[in-house]
């Protein structure tokens, strides 16, 4: 189902796409792809929204900062010095994160107007970000599927294709609160990922390389509760798969609610929304962004972001949700 939501400052209708099954009802918006609201039953059965939003589209337009539910791209995180070379030549990108590169730029995917075509289950997004785009090379024509399983999962899938050499890295960036959005901070919650290494930042968030977690406050090999201070990439330990396979589990006690992510990617960013602002408090959510990494496009080492002509970038993330006893 699909519905106004609002017009753009320059005239541009927005839409809304209700999807529901399974129990779970999701709202997506065509501006910025953004994934507005999650609605899941807990221990007792009541329902709750679980991604932090906004009711009406002005809290969007006056709180881009957060990026809260949009889809990030051209490159999801950060881009060091917003350089990279590629095929010999060098491209400059918008600086809006310090001196870095971050989330696609000054007005990445988040920010644009998506047109979204109906389909079994879900709803198709898609747009062309031409030649330039932010500083990106190559016309890229995207496509973003967002579907509901039989059993509530919401599965997001990505498709890309371009013209000429480009760097791809596309994530989606919703805060999940499993207690429900507005209740309180969310650094209660349990979390595991599996991953046995991270990559520690400098002071400007840009990956100084791969470290072990053993012993370390990144260590969540084992269920704990998540706490505060983190904006930092984790080496997903299957690394680039063909299928989405689990990586990560979240529980909020007291709601019994538990939130599964499956994800192709190798890479898994924890951001505990430390410096939310505004309407907003701070750790009032806690992001798990599926991605490759920070900076791969500086870095030969880390898991490559090139996408050439010929190719399709292919990617998909599978947010589970369940109740625990």
């Amino acid at each position: 189902m699909s519905e106004h939501f609002g017009t753009l400052p320059d005239g541009a209708p927005v839409h809304r796409w209700t999807l529901e099954r399974g129990g779970v009802r999701v709202r997506i918006l065509s501006y910025g792809g953004i994934v507005q609201s999650v609605e899941v039953p807990g221990r007792g059965g009541g329902t709750a929204n679980v991604v932090l939003g906004f009711e009406e589209l002005t809290g969007y337009l006056e709180n881009p900062g957060p990026y809260l539910g949009a889809l990030i791209g051209r490159y999801a995180n950060r881009i060091a010095g917003g350089r990279f070379e590629l095929d010999g030549l060098t491209y400059a990108l918008p600086v809006n994160n310090g001196p870095n590169a971050l989330h696609g730029g000054e007005r990445g995917f988040d920010r644009r107007v998506w047109e979204g075509t109906p389909v079994a289950n879900g709803v198709r997004l898609s747009r062309v970000s031409p030649h330039g785009e932010e500083g990106f090379p190559g016309r890229l024509a995207v496509t973003v599927t967002y579907t509901l399983d039989a059993d509530g999962a919401l599965r997001i899938g990505y498709e890309a294709v371009t013209d000429a050499p480009t760097v791809v890295n596309l994530t989606n960036h919703s805060y999940f609160n499993l207690a429900g959005a507005g209740s309180g901070p969310a650094g209660g919650h349990e979390l595991r990922i599996a991953a046995a290494r991270y990559t520690p930042v400098d002071e400007d968030l840009i990956p100084t390389g791969v470290a072990e977690v053993a012993g370390t406050r990144f260590d969540f090999r084992k269920a704990r509760e998540t706490g505060s201070g983190y904006d930092h990439n984790f080496v997903l330990d299957k690394g680039v798969t063909a299928a989405a396979e689990e990586v990560a589990e979240l529980y909020d006690p007291g709601s019994g609610r538990v939130l599964t992510v499956a994800t192709t990617e190798p890479g898994l960013q924890l951001y505990t929304a430390d410096h939310l602002g505004g309407p907003l408090s701070p750790g009032a959510g806690i992001a798990l962004e599926t991605q490759h990494f920070p900076d791969s496009p500086n870095r030969p080492e880390f898991p490559g972001t090139v996408l050439r002509p010929g190719e399709v970038f292919r990617s998909e993330t599978v947010y589970g949700f369940s109740v625990r006893g």
